[in-house]
């Protein structure tokens, strides 16, 4: 079965299963990570693949990719703005429960006079399972 997304693009089973992977986890995993899950329901489906689908599955808006200038990016199934925080230590990266500010976007825009349509903002610090 082929599922149609929004913007016009063929939902393949691979892509559908790659989606469905990175939007079962709160991890914000690495493609390898989502390659390995994967391979096991799909075992002949190529680390090429994944990369092709998880650049697809972000240009049509149903994930985002993090960067944290790293030699590997990490995926979060939620593509709705929010903001993220990252363990220095532990390395993993939590979603923050807390309201977008829209209020930065506009103070850039009323002191620098561009045009802001989106923002991130990612904290940085040791997480509360590494303080304990």
């Amino acid at each position: 079965m082929v599922i149609k997304m929004e913007k016009g693009s063929r939902m393949t089973k691979q892509r559908q299963k790659i989606l469905q992977v990175i939007k079962s986890t709160k991890s914000h995993p690495t493609a390898d990570w989502i390659y390995q899950q994967v391979r096991e329901t799909m075992p002949n489906i190529s680390l090429g693949t994944v990369y092709r689908n998880l650049g697809i599955l972000k240009e049509k808006g149903e994930i985002i990719e993090l960067n944290y200038g790293s030699s590997y990016s990490r995926y979060d199934g939620n593509p709705h703005p929010h903001y993220h925080f990252k363990c220095t230590k532990c390395e993993r990266v939590f979603d923050l429960d807390i309201p977008v500010s829209h209020q930065l976007q506009n103070e850039v825009m009323n002191r620098e006079g561009h045009l802001v349509t989106e923002h991130r903002l990612e904290f940085y610090g040791i997480c509360k399972d590494c303080r304990n």
